[in-house]
């Protein structure tokens, strides 16, 4: 019997043509990029043959043929459907945990690589005190975490380092830019005395590598436990100033497995400040609002910065981080029986044709409440299973751009033109994305 909590439009079914034109240009080359670790090459492609707008197209095309009601995809021995409007994206999420799941066979055969007891792949019993767990020590909802003066100052410290190597250099790369990241990463999440640790998060790279292949990859339980008892014994120091102090107060069992998470995470933050850095770089009049946002500011002391915040989110907006939000039903619903997997594609909403900013920057409609109007602008998820660390991101990227831009500019060396005279890029490869100085 369908829930009397879940009501909405029966799913039509998709043809034989249809199902395998979503597989091909919608699901291969979302997978083919690396869903849990972006593959460079991969990326590279995708850039230059922009597999975005086509996928953007047949899902418009799907929408108006079917009435914008969800697709039942014909997929041999599997209950697959594509949610195809905004209100049922709106619907899905609000569902989480149950009857939709953030917790899919997918996810749990590719994140049980690293991380087998998260938060995200956890089941109904274990997951509301590891989400308690994850609120207490990330704090979403507050713009600047308790810990934002000790990450704040180290923004400032390694951006130091960074802008000191971009002017010997006379360029800026996303390896240069990417090495700055972790050190911050590590030394936010798990103290200073992790900044230099390089071993901890390229094991963590290679099983994230090994993930992408969920359960077609068999798992490297040794390299998992040499990366486990590695990042245990930096919770351990449970340094100050770090969320590891702040994991120690709160306690938890599976605490390495969420923290596994976090920095997996923040490899996706490190893209979205990337190309916002990239976007402003080449967007005059929102680099003149940033800095004036900035005059009179220490930016060794936390600062909210609205509108930075805004850039990134619309820059998670046009490239989204997780192209693919899945939901598993944990019960019967219209959607169909329980394990039906219900696929988000979520470029598709973030750049549909129809909305009048699709393909340009924009960061003002996070400001003015456009974006609350429109329940598909998910860049960090939403509902109950929004991603908890979503301010904390928020304010270390913005941060970071803060220290980069106020003091300097930028200039695009390499990569697709980004301008405010033209459509933006529906993909675009960071990988091979390059600055210089001016």
């Amino acid at each position: 019997m369908t829930s009397t909590r879940e009501h909405r439009t029966r799913p039509e079914t998709a043809s034989v043509a249809e199902t395998l034109r979503v597989a091909l240009e919608v699901a291969l080359p979302t997978l083919a990029g690396g869903v849990i670790k972006r593959r460079p090459a991969a990326m590279a492609l995708a850039g230059k043959l922009q597999f975005d707008r086509p996928a953007v197209r047949l899902l418009r095309r799907l929408r108006e043929r079917h009435y914008g009601r969800p697709l039942k995809l014909r997929v041999p021995g599997r209950s697959v459907e594509l949610a195809l409007s905004g209100a049922d994206v709106k619907r899905l999420l609000a569902g989480a945990p149950t009857p939709f799941s953030p917790s899919t066979v997918e996810k749990r055969a590719a994140l049980s690589h690293f991380q087998p007891h998260g938060l995200l792949i956890s089941d109904a019993a274990d997951r509301p005190a590891r989400r308690r767990f994850t609120e207490a020590v990330l704090q979403p909802g507050r713009p600047l975490h308790e810990l934002a003066a000790p990450f704040a100052r180290a923004v400032a410290e390694e951006a130091a380092v960074l802008l000191s190597e971009v002017t010997h250099s006379g360029e800026l790369d996303w390896d240069t830019f990417n090495v700055t990241w972790w050190r911050l990463v590590r030394r936010i999440v798990l103290g200073a005395g992790a900044r230099d640790d390089t071993t901890l998060t390229d094991q963590l790279e290679r099983l994230r590598l090994d993930a992408n292949w969920a359960y077609a990859h068999p798992k490297r339980k040794q390299l998992r436990e040499e990366f486990r008892r590695r990042l245990t014994g930096h919770l351990d120091r449970a340094e100050a100033g770090s969320l590891a102090a702040a994991i120690a107060s709160a306690g938890e069992d599976t605490a390495p497995d969420q923290v596994a998470h976090w920095l997996f995470a923040f490899d996706a933050a490190g893209m979205a400040t990337y190309r916002t850095l990239a976007l402003l770089a080449s967007h005059p009049a929102a680099l003149d609002r940033a800095r004036a946002d900035l005059d009179g500011a220490d930016l060794a002391e936390p600062n909210q910065l609205s509108y930075l915040r805004a850039c990134v989110l619309d820059a998670v907006r046009l490239w989204p981080t997780t192209p693919m939000i899945l939901r598993e039903t944990t019960e019967e619903t219209s959607w169909g029986p329980a394990g039906t997997t219900v696929l988000i594609f979520t470029p598709f909403f973030h750049r549909d044709p129809d909305l009048p900013y699709a393909d340009r920057f924009e960061p003002d409609l996070w400001l003015d409440g456009r974006a609350a109007e429109n329940p598909a602008l998910v860049p960090f998820s939403a509902g109950p299973a929004i991603c908890p660390g979503r301010d904390l991101v928020q304010f270390c990227a913005s941060t970071m751009l803060a220290n980069l831009l106020r003091d300097h500019g930028y200039e695009q060396a390499s990569g697709p033109v980004l301008s405010p005279e033209r459509p933006l890029p529906a993909t675009l490869d960071n990988f091979h994305l390059k600055l210089k100085p001016v």
